[in-house]
């Protein structure tokens, strides 16, 4: 059974499209709160420092290691649905760690710490291998973004949803990571189907020299992108970080679609530039005025156009093209690294280095990094092969031709 998606012209199986939008969906949302409880309850101890940062280290580590050794070792599995389906369980069992935290110890921080961190990272590169088994080069970008607005608003609506309660909110982690289930349970004989991939290994991939033009940009991003919220903090208040991260987050949804849909039509390289150069004058505005109210609203407008079309790019697209069709989940493995090491900075070092260094000589370098990042992207070649290129803009302008044709036949009726 085939479906259109919405605002798209993809044609894909419905049980396979809505099965793996379900589980990425699933898992980022459930790993939001599930990390946000753990901050809440690591800020609210009285630990120090050196604490602090070493346990934010084990749940960097532990996603690192976890994603690393789940890609490798479901690279080797013939039934990916087996495998999948303890993940999710154990994403269940592993929500449970977090009602010990009511009398929080170190001991069971750091095992939360580890069981959560190992739980967001031993599967999801496989989900997203999946998401590449079930897209072609021509949609994947316009699926993607549709992924990508459905994780935005469920993480907003899931604000709403959370209790202040630690008890309750643990419970509604559990049954939500087990609503995975349906996702997994919706692909029915898909996942035991599809043949099992011999891919590269990791090493091999971080010396081939096309992957390493697109992954140092998304790196440079990632070190970068830490470093306004603290400052914001700081500056303005944690309520109008609130506000700018829901801004943020409904316009990067919004933004995610129209990126797909370039990406899809004019090209990834051209769509990332797009993206980097928008991200680049947000910093460049925050640089001369970094205490102007009106700056930060103007950036978290920017910020959110960026993040929708960086994201499409760096999260869905970029990696499952780079695969050729071979297995796509350690390719995706390195994809996520710098997304995890984003959200450490932004945890560790983002208020030290906000309280230690000149907001103007902070973005001002931010923006200049951002516009060098975009050179490797300019020796990179196209992912979306030219010939796709060139057929979609001969159809849309045959479209564009026949609509003039009819116009012109009405006109020359009347």
């Amino acid at each position: 059974m085939q479906m259109r998606l919405p605002f798209t012209k993809i044609d894909i199986p419905l049980r396979t499209a809505l099965g793996n939008t379900i589980m990425i969906v699933n898992v980022y949302v459930w790993y939001t709160y599930a990390s946000a409880i753990l901050r809440d309850v690591i800020d609210d101890m009285y630990f120090t420092y050196g604490e602090k940062l070493t346990f934010y280290t084990i749940l960097f580590l532990s996603i690192v290691v976890s994603t690393l050794v789940g890609t490798s070792f479901a690279s080797r599995l013939t039934n990916r649905k087996r495998f999948l389906l303890v993940w999710t369980f154990f994403g269940a069992f592993s929500s449970l760690s977090l009602a010990v935290l009511e009398n929080a110890t170190i001991i069971n921080v750091v095992v939360a710490l580890s069981l959560i961190g190992v739980s967001f990272g031993f599967g999801l590169p496989t989900c997203m291998a999946i998401f590449a088994d079930i897209t072609k080069e021509d949609n994947r970008a316009q699926f993607g973004s549709i992924i990508l607005l459905l994780m935005f608003l469920g993480i907003f609506a899931f604000g709403f949803i959370m209790p202040a309660d630690l008890s309750l909110s643990v419970l509604v982690l559990i049954i939500w990571r087990l609503l995975g289930l349906v996702g997994i349970l919706s692909f029915g004989n898909f996942l035991e189907s599809v043949e099992t991939k011999r891919g590269p290994s990791i090493v091999s991939l971080l010396k081939d020299r096309l992957l390493l033009l697109y992954l140092i940009p998304w790196i440079v991003f990632s070190l970068i992108n830490y470093l306004s919220w603290p400052i914001c903090n700081r500056i303005h208040g944690e309520g109008f970080i609130r506000f700018s991260v829901l801004v943020n987050g409904i316009i990067a949804g919004i933004s995610a679609l129209v990126a797909g849909f370039l990406a899809d039509n004019i090209g990834r390289k051209r769509t990332l530039v797009g993206g980097f150069i928008i991200f680049g004058v947000g910093y460049a505005v925050l640089g001369i005025y970094p205490f102007d109210i009106y700056a930060w609203y103007l950036y978290t407008v920017i910020d959110g156009i960026a993040w929708g079309i960086i994201s499409v790019i760096f999260w869905f697209t970029i990696w499952g093209d780079l695969a050729h069709g071979k297995s796509s989940e350690k390719y995706y493995a390195i994809g996520l690294l710098p997304y995890a090491l984003s959200g450490f900075l932004r945890i560790t070092l983002g208020p030290f280095i906000a309280s230690a260094v000149s907001e103007y000589a902070i973005f001002s370098f931010a923006a200049f990094f951002l516009f060098l990042a975009v050179i490797p992207l300019m020796y990179a070649p196209e992912t979306l092969p030219e010939k796709l290129i060139r057929q979609k803009e001969l159809r849309r302008y045959v479209e564009k031709a026949k609509k003039i044709r009819e116009k012109y036949e009405r006109q020359e009726e009347n």
